[in-house]
């Protein structure tokens, strides 16, 4: 099978490879940049748990081809350590108890910090909306909506105080 050079930002990091046109990010993250934080779930889009950030913004990992990110940047959970939305998040997941046995988190915890960037006055609605593309079979999602709707109160207080 033919191959493609690609280079691409994956964590701050400028990475460059030959791919197979087929190669999912997912593969290529976990088994050749060893970044194992990004599950594989369903290997067919619908459950979430291979939700990362490329150029801003969350997609499914498990069905994009690695060659068509070729110039773009790619942001895995492993990168968000230093993020302070990202730390709230976590702590606020900790507090509502919204993780369980632990296998859709990454790709919640990426779509959850496009909610709160990019829906700053979400209601419970949009929410559960907002995160209908992300399966968790343990905690039936009350915990983390409460996570998400407790990261929101607190940074439009925050907002208010200022």
């Amino acid at each position: 099978m033919s191959t493609r050079t690609i280079t691409l930002q994956v964590n701050g990091k400028t990475v460059t490879a030959a791919v197979e046109p087929r190669l999912h990010l997912a593969d290529f993250l976990r088994d050749r940049q060893l970044l194992t934080g990004t599950h594989i779930g369903c290997e067919h889009g619908v459950c979430g748990a291979c939700t990362l950030e490329i150029d801003g913004a969350p997609a499914r990992s498990c069905i994009t081809y690695a060659a068509t990110c070729d110039g773009a940047s790619v942001r895995t959970i492993e990168d968000f350590d230093a993020d302070p939305v990202m730390a709230e998040l976590r702590a606020a997941f900790s507090a509502e108890h919204a993780l369980q046995c632990g296998y859709c988190t990454p790709g919640m915890l990426a779509t959850a910090r496009d909610i709160v960037l990019r829906l700053p006055q979400a209601d419970e609605a949009r929410i559960r909306k907002e995160l209908s593309g992300n399966l968790c079979r343990c905690t039936g999602y009350v915990g983390i909506v409460r996570a998400i709707k407790r990261v929101l109160a607190a940074r439009k207080e925050k907002t208010h105080a200022a």
